[in-house]
């Protein structure tokens, strides 16, 4: 899905360093794309190393500057390795956006030990630790900073066949409340999105997505990667600086209703 690129005016995050996990494609693309239009310095990680090259590459082609760092975010390792990055090619962290993860379907009834651990590997622990190697670096450059999940509407409302899921995104939420505790003296301030239906190069792989979300979305449609991403703009930015510990739905006012798609 092509962009509009954002009007050479919006530069608010001029001298800011970004992490965006999970961005070769979809939603972690949109949000790179778009803070590095907006002037930030982003390091982009996928877990698939040509995506997130080429992803970086389609970034600079468009006068942004970003470099690919792939790697697994549930690996112990790699949380690190992205804050190393960032240190030695920009010289330091000011936003984390920890967008990767992956769903996984299932009966309750029948869902499956192998499952649960690959889940909560990814969307947990890639999530908590990730935020804990940005936190520390921050706190050391005594700047404050930005660090925001990416949640879900099945953190709010339940959902068919995402029990596992649902309860992962609830907990990105939880641990987003919790660290405003520990990182709110830092003034580090800790925010999830939670999007609804989104059309991405995903979702669309479903010849009815579209249909069906428009059909049972108050708006009269899914959002799109820049109605997500420009939420997260807003959180990350210097607008922000007040808001933490917040989760911001955003789904056409699909949670208010709730009809299910199935």
């Amino acid at each position: 899905m092509k962009s509009q690129n954002l009007p050479e005016s919006i530069r608010m995050f001029e001298n800011k360093v970004a992490i965006v996990t999970g961005a070769g494609i979809g939603i972690g693309f949109e949000i790179a794309r778009q803070l590095a239009a907006g002037g930030a310095k982003v390091i982009l990680n996928d877990i698939d190393e040509n995506l997130a090259k080429s992803a970086a590459e389609i970034i600079r082609k468009e006068g942004g500057i970003c470099e690919s760092c792939p790697g697994d975010t549930s690996d112990i390792h790699t949380p690190q390795k992205l804050v190393d990055q960032s240190i030695g090619s920009f010289g330091k962290i000011d936003i984390v956006v920890a967008n990767a993860g992956i769903t996984t379907f299932g009966d309750f009834l029948e869902y499956q030990p192998e499952s649960m651990q690959k889940l909560l590997n990814v969307n947990i622990f890639g999530t908590f630790f990730l935020a804990q190697a940005a936190a520390k670096q921050m706190i050391s450059q005594k700047n404050g900073g930005r660090l925001l999940f990416i949640s879900s509407v099945t953190a709010h409302q339940a959902h068919k066949f995402l029990a596992a899921y649902g309860m992962t995104k609830a907990a990105i939420e939880q641990l987003a409340k919790n660290l405003v505790v520990d990182l709110a003296p830092h003034q580090i301030t800790v925010n999830t999105v939670a999007p609804g239906a989104t059309l991405t190069e995903r979702t669309l792989e479903d010849s009815a997505y579209l249909e069906t979300w428009s059909r049972i979305t108050p708006t009269g449609k899914p959002a799109s990667v820049e109605d997500i991403a420009a939420a997260v703009l807003f959180l990350v930015s210097p607008l922000a600086g007040h808001i933490t510990g917040q989760s911001l739905v955003i789904d056409g006012g699909w949670t208010s209703v709730g009809p299910s798609p199935y």
